[in-house]
């Protein structure tokens, strides 16, 4: 399907171009509908919902007594069907920034859960029903939060293997979260759909409103519930009256009435990629040059840093739009394939090279 890999060289490498050369999810064909990314867009956002399938919620009490909500999916079986074993791997599923879980994410969770994989929703606080019990959010590229949840996830699945996906801004968290760890993030192996790698660039260059508009939206929406809470630390009206997401987010982490700070600063500390030279797991970024959402290629897609790096991968696609990657037949999403033939593949290599060089399995 015209797909380029990316990538530095590597014996992983070698062992990835293999791999998705093989899926089928990758061979193109004429169709002319994933040459027009808006109409795409406009079609996630008018399609009709689907039923939702089960999720059994946990909330998680963070250090600071704040929550955020964990879903785990059971699937449209009900409680007593789906879900792996003991060391079946757990699937990580990061929504966008706004934390809305969309029908794509619920898909690619999913079809993990029909492959063996125990799939669960990180959603951040005040997000997608979590109850906000401090007068705090969770600014864009901070992964305190996360942190604590995979730390739980790692006590509570102890002998699995633990990955992550991400979709849209939300993957700003996770390439955060990764610079950060470093060697301790306790994940796998991680990938991002239609990822926004800079951060203040993105808010800064502003989307089609088409995408803009509902987002905004929806974070008011979810934020006039704590309009009286979050009086105490920021000028409410003038949140719940921004026109922009620039403009929500530097008043709701910007201009607060305790800390100050400015936009300059804010993005100093929030940056996806940072820390992306700390990084030490595989990430595959599954982008297309047609993101209307994300920008031009040559301005927003961090090249050097798939030549440089021995553990970021760039499948890069010609057609694909934001977080669609549509086909025709059942799915009609390639990428949640790819990204599951991607996981299957890490999964492959690592037991190889564990049994070339006689290393112990970790207990």
């Amino acid at each position: 399907g015209h797909c380029r890999l990316l990538c530095k060289p590597s014996a992983l490498a070698q062992h990835l171009v293999r791999s998705l050369g093989r899926s089928a999810a990758l061979r193109g064909g004429r169709w002319l509908w994933p040459c027009w990314p808006r109409l795409q867009m406009l079609w996630q956002l008018l399609q009709p919902p689907e039923p939702e399938p089960v999720v059994a919620r946990e909330l998680l009490q963070l250090s600071d007594a704040g929550l955020v909500a964990l879903d785990w999916l059971v699937g449209p079986w009900g409680a007593a069907g789906g879900g792996g074993g003991v060391s079946s791997p757990v699937l990580l599923l990061i929504p966008n920034a706004a934390g809305k879980v969309t029908a794509g994410l619920l898909q690619l969770g999913l079809r993990a859960l029909e492959r063996g994989f125990i799939p669960v929703i990180f959603n951040r606080r005040g997000h997608n029903g979590c109850p906000l019990t401090t007068p705090r959010l969770q600014p864009f590229g901070d992964p305190g939060d996360l942190r604590e949840a995979v730390t739980y996830l790692r006590c509570r699945h102890p002998c699995a293997s633990l990955l992550a996906v991400s979709e849209g801004s939300g993957s700003g968290l996770l390439l955060a979260y990764l610079g950060e760890s470093g060697s301790s993030s306790r994940l796998a192996a991680a990938a991002c759909l239609s990822p926004i790698f800079r951060g203040r660039d993105w808010f800064e260059a502003r989307m089609p409103w088409l995408y803009e508009w509902p987002l905004l939206l929806h974070l008011k929406q979810g934020l006039s519930r704590y309009a009286g809470a979050l009086a105490e630390v920021v000028d409410t009206d003038r949140l719940l009256g921004s026109r922009s997401l620039r403009e929500l987010e530097e008043t709701l982490f910007c201009r607060t009435r305790s800390r100050p700070t400015s936009w300059e600063s804010y993005w100093e500390r929030n940056e996806p990629l940072r820390d992306a030279d700390e990084a030490a797991v595989p990430v595959l970024c599954l982008c297309s040059a047609d993101d209307p959402v994300r920008g031009p290629p040559a301005r927003s897609l961090p090249r050097e840093l798939f030549r440089s790096s021995p553990y970021f991968f760039l499948l890069l696609t010609p057609h694909g739009g934001h977080c669609g990657f549509p086909r025709r037949g059942p799915g009609r999403c390639w990428a949640h394939e790819a990204v599951l033939e991607y996981f299957r593949a890490m999964a492959e290599f690592l037991r190889t090279e564990e049994r070339r060089k006689g290393l112990p399995r970790p207990r």
